[in-house]
């Protein structure tokens, strides 16, 4: 082995080592934030390792071939930034800005803006969270707490300009990248690289570059001349060449790396300038990597100038309402694209799928407009789309167009049209409304002939459990404006029996109302509001009254050809204890010279229920039918007697029985019955002492304040008096009525009382002590001595106490009477009986005998100094 070849052996190992050591730093620059990069002459020395050793290393050290060549390999595209984002949140449109937003505006934008506060803002910034004690600037037309809203046609007109939303978030992904698909017509130039691959006889991979005057240096082959030629003629002329100089070589010819040309975006683009893109680059491609239009750069009349010369226009709109790309044109080296200013407009707003502005050009039609707005909503009224516009006086006039023919169809757009679409009505046509106590609620299809038991086919699959299978209602239009008619019927016959009348038969528009029979009020009132909203002429409003001792008085709606059975059937019927031979029906009757005259006349409820004619007359608009009582009927009443009584319990009564009658129910009194300590209580009485607590609260409260305005006494404070007084109105009362019992169980008619529902008798058994209490030294209870006196238990209690009033000492019997002991020392001592209880107050108006002493001290001594200047005026 000769010398030279071991030298190119080991510069091999080397240079082998050396790119392997790029490769490994290469594949760890994923994993390192500071990796080194590859040199140029790694690079270089790698390219020149033979195809297998490329490979190998690239498989060994987990990197993509292709990054490191000009191959068909496959390369990582990436999109480069080429245009910052556009700022976010300072559109003039916002609500409310903060102060950096705010001073980034135009001065003509920021006049649009007033200083606010947070808090009476009802929207929040646009631009970020801010904190309550932060000032906003709002925009002077949004609508704030305690100002007027704005009106709905100001903001209806408040839309956005249709397709700018395209390019609110540049850069993007239409960028310069290497490996795309090579369209077949694609003209090559200089810098174009051409990849050409020989196989056959002899095998070798080229990259050619296209040199600038158009030519390519292939190897064997000298200089070949592709100037003016597109791809799939250079692949052609290529082939050709080789196959005419090499015998037994067939080639194959692709595209490398695109050269990059420069191109001029000018007019009202979002940035306008100069660019470098790539040679396949569109119209569209080069818009967004300038990031669009501005705010008045036209969509639709995109022209792209070469050589001075208008070659190609772009509608925008066929792109994003069409998907249709066609007028999308190559751009070419020295291109410029215009983007001229936005030309007319037309809003539409209201029932169309996308309402906004859109940009139109000249003699488009309504129509097109409203097919930019991607058509109308289901709801929409075609046949009257206004359109607003301005008149050769400056002034606004309104075109209403029929859109279902084709005058309205082509009617041609004017610039600053305002095309307003109306909703339908929605009233339904042809449609019954259900409502109420149904399982199924809603509106149902109208077919002819159809009836109630059509719809609600059964009691229970079609109504609730609470509903009134006695009283329904169909509400039914009669005209044009609205006004209804009442029919009345029976929802449970008309299941039941589908031949009978109140099976009614339907109309358009009718309304079922099924009733809950415990309550009806509710469903009643908008109903019988429409009956009294719609007498215009002075008629008497279609509603009728019934009172008196039915279920649910009341007034209820006139239904047509109503009578008196079908009145009393809308209220529930009868109560228990309705006086049916006779009812009264007040009618009144319009006179047209003297007013109105009011009748009253007697029906017999008994014939009225059994269909007599004569009876169940037919009702008229205002008639009141009163449902009178029987006469001593009442309600079931009950008293309740516990204690020393044979059977206690509780009692029915009915009027007018007494005390005695009960007891002698309840099996009279026991041995060991104690009756004059029988307590006796009645809610009439409880309830007026309830009332003359809070009269004397009041009188009370007069008093304390009275006391407060003037000098004299010691007043107490503010809190004191309240908290008396609230203990005052929180005392329990029992409402306890004294009666005489022995008088009563005796027979003694003048003692006996008459009962009242809710009593209660309570008979104690025998009480044989008498209780001592109040200001006495020993509070006690003894037990009753027959011949005792009342000295003689309060000396047992230790005598009364220095502040005692005696007074004031009463006693309390042991059926709730009151008497004062005897004071006259001619009379024995007061008797005391079993179960009293005597009380000696506290003496209020008490003085010890300093104070006594002081005041007594203080009379003599004034009285003395009067005597003394009186005998001097006398000297």
């Amino acid at each position: 082995m000769s010398e030279s070849i071991i030298w190119r052996l080991n510069v091999f190992q080397k240079a082998k080592q050396l790119v392997a050591f790029g490769l490994a730093v290469t594949a760890l620059a994923g994993f390192h934030a500071n990796a080194i990069t590859p040199t140029p002459q790694m690079l270089e020395q790698f390219k020149n390792l033979p195809k297998s050793e490329q490979e190998k290393l690239a498989k060994q050290y987990g990197v993509d071939l292709g990054s490191f060549s000009g191959s068909n390999a496959s390369t990582k595209l990436e999109t480069p930034l080429l245009v910052k984002p556009r700022e976010q949140g300072i559109n003039s449109s916002d609500s409310c800005l903060n102060r950096d937003a705010y001073q980034k505006l135009n001065r003509y934008e920021k006049k649009k803006y007033d200083l606010r506060k947070k808090e009476d803002s009802t929207v929040k910034s646009g631009v970020e969270q801010v904190d309550s004690d932060t000032k906003l600037y709002c925009r002077t037309d949004i609508s704030l707490p305690g100002l007027a809203s704005v009106n709905e046609e100001k903001k209806e007109r408040e839309l956005k300009f249709f397709g700018y939303e395209m390019f609110a978030s540049s850069p993007t992904t239409f960028a310069p990248v290497t490996d795309v698909p090579i369209p077949s017509n694609y003209m090559v130039g200089p810098g174009d690289i051409l990849n050409i691959q020989l196989i056959g006889k002899e095998s070798a991979e080229y990259s050619l570059t296209i040199g600038r005057d158009g030519n390519i240096q292939f190897p064997n082959l000298g200089p070949i001349s592709l100037v003016g030629l597109n791809f799939e003629q250079v692949r052609n002329k290529l082939i050709g060449k080789v196959n005419e100089t090499m015998i037994g070589v067939e080639a194959n010819v692709s595209m490398g790396e695109l050269r990059s040309i420069r191109i001029f975006i000018t007019g009202d683009a979002y940035q306008p300038g100069s660019y470098t893109v790539s040679s396949l680059a569109t119209i569209t491609q080069a818009l967004f990597v300038s990031g669009g239009l501005n705010e008045i750069g036209s969509l639709r009349n995109i022209q792209l100038k070469r050589a001075g010369k208008i070659a190609a226009t772009l509608d925008l709109y066929d792109l994003l309402l069409k998907g249709d790309a066609s007028g999308d044109r190559r751009l070419q080296a020295g291109d410029v694209v215009f983007i001229p200013s936005r030309g007319g407009h037309v809003s539409v707003s209201g029932e169309v799928l996308r309402p906004a502005m859109y940009e139109i050009k000249q003699g488009e039609t309504v129509q097109q407009a409203i097919n930019m707005a991607s058509g109308f909503k289901p709801n929409a009224f075609t046949e009257g789309v206004n359109i607003q516009r301005f008149n050769r006086n400056g002034l606004t006039s309104v075109v209403s167009l029929d859109m279902t023919t084709i005058s309205g169809k082509k009617l041609q757009l004017k610039n600053g049209d305002f095309i307003r679409v109306d909703q339908v009505s929605e009233r339904v046509e042809n449609a019954i409304e259900i409502s109420g106590s149904a399982i199924r609620t809603g509106q149902y299809q109208w077919r002819k002939g159809m009836k109630v038991s059509d719809l609600l086919t059964s009691v229970r699959g079609s109504l609730k459990a609470n509903a009134d299978l006695d009283y329904s209602l169909i509400s039914r239009e009669i005209n044009h404006r609205g006004d209804i008619e009442i029919l009345q019927f029976s929802i449970g016959n008309a299941i039941n029996d589908k031949q009978s009348k109140d099976n009614i038969e339907l109309q358009p528009r009718d309304s079922i109302i099924i009733f809950e029979y415990a309550d009806r009020a509710e469903q009643l009132e908008p109903i019988l509001n429409k009956l009294s909203q719609q007498t215009r002429h002075g008629q008497p409003a279609k509603v009728v009254e019934i009172n008196g001792n039915v279920r649910f008085p009341g007034y209820y709606p006139y239904a047509k050809s109503s009578r008196i059975k079908q009145l009393i059937s809308a209220a529930g019927g009868m109560e228990e204890g309705s006086y049916t031979r006779a009812a009264e029906l007040t009618r009144q009757v319009i006179l047209p010279d003297t007013g109105v005259k009011v009748l009253h006349s007697q029906l017999n409820l008994n014939g009225v229920m059994e269909n007599d004619s004569s009876q169940n007359i037919k009702l008229q608009s205002r008639d009141v039918l009163t449902v009178r009582t029987l006469p001593d009927w009442q309600e079931t009443r009950w008293v309740t007697i516990k204690g020393e009584v044979h059977f206690p319990g509780t009692y029915s009564i009915q009027r007018g029985e007494s005390m005695k009658d009960v007891i002698e129910r309840a099996g009279g009194l026991t041995e060991d019955a104690f009756p004059f300590g029988a307590v006796f209580l009645r809610a009439s009485v409880k309830e007026k002492e309830e009332r003359e607590l809070v009269q004397l609260a009041d009188e009370l409260r007069r008093e304390i304040a009275a006391k407060a305005l003037t000098k004299d006494g010691a007043t107490i404070g503010f809190q004191e008096a309240q908290l008396m007084l609230d203990q005052l109105q929180n005392v329990e009362v029992l409402g306890r009525l004294s009666i005489d019992l022995p008088s009563i169980v005796t027979g003694q008619q003048s003692s006996d009382i008459v009962l009242e529902a809710n009593d209660e008798l309570l008979i104690p058994s025998r009480n044989q002590t008498v209780s001592v209490m109040g200001q006495v030294q020993y509070p006690s209870t003894h037990r009753f001595i027959s011949g005792i006196e009342f000295d003689d238990y309060l000396a047992k209690a230790g005598g009364s106490r220095k502040r005692a009033d005696e007074d004031r000492a009463y006693i309390l019997r042991a059926n709730g009477s009151v008497i004062f002991p005897e004071s006259n020392w001619l009379e024995s001592g007061t008797k005391m009986m079993p179960g009293d209880t005597i009380v000696v107050p506290l003496d209020t108006e008490y003085k010890d005998r300093l104070t006594l002493w002081q005041q007594v001290t203080s009379i003599i001594y004034n009285s003395a100094v009067a005597v003394a200047s009186v005998a001097r005026i006398n000297n």
